[in-house]
C-alpha cells in the first residue's frame, strides 16, 4: 500500500452545523491523517476558480454560491491510499446513496449540500492541494 496526500473539504453546510469534529474525527477514525487545515472563507470568484473544471455544467454558479456561503474547512489528509480511503469515508455524492456511517450518510442535506469534497485522483489531489495551500503549510 502507498502513502498518499488528499485534499478535502468540510463545506459550509457541515461548517454551519458545527460538524467540523465530528467529520475530522471519522477521517482519522479511518487512519487519515490531518496534515495542514485552515477554516476560511471564499469569495464565490475563488470557489470559482476551484471548481472551474466544472464551469459548463449546469450546477457550476449554484455550486459557487454555496461554496461562498459560510467558511470551509480546507485540509490536507494522509495515509495508506489516501484518495481512496477518503472518497470510502466520504460515501456517495447522493446522501441517500451513501452507505451508513459514511460522512454523506450522516451528515449531508441534498446531493449539493454533501457536507465534504474530495479529490478523485492523484493529479487532482495534486492541484487541489496547492490552490490552498504553500508546501510550508504541509507539516505531516
Amino acid at each position: 500500500m502507498a502513502l498518499e496526500r488528499t485534499f478535502s473539504i468540510i463545506k459550509p453546510d457541515a461548517t454551519k452545523r458545527d460538524l467540523t469534529g465530528k467529520i475530522v474525527a471519522k477521517f482519522e477514525e479511518a487512519g487519515l491523517r490531518v496534515v495542514a487545515s485552515k477554516r476560511i472563507h471564499l469569495t464565490k470568484a475563488q470557489a470559482g476558480e476551484f471548481y472551474a473544471v466544472h464551469k459548463e455544467r449546469p450546477f457550476y454558479d449554484e455550486l459557487c454560491e454555496f461554496m461562498a456561503s459560510a467558511p470551509i474547512v480546507a485540509q490536507v489528509l494522509e495515509g495508506e491510499n489516501a484518495i481512496a480511503k477518503n472518497r470510502e469515508v466520504m460515501g456517495a455524492t447522493n446522501p441517500a446513496d451513501a452507505a451508513p456511517g459514511t460522512i454523506r450518510a450522516e451528515f449531508a442535506e441534498s446531493v449539493g449540500e454533501n457536507s465534504v469534497h474530495g479529490s478523485d485522483a492523484p493529479e487532482t489531489a495534486a492541484v487541489e492541494i496547492a490552490y490552498f495551500f504553500s508546501g510550508l503549510e504541509l507539516v505531516g
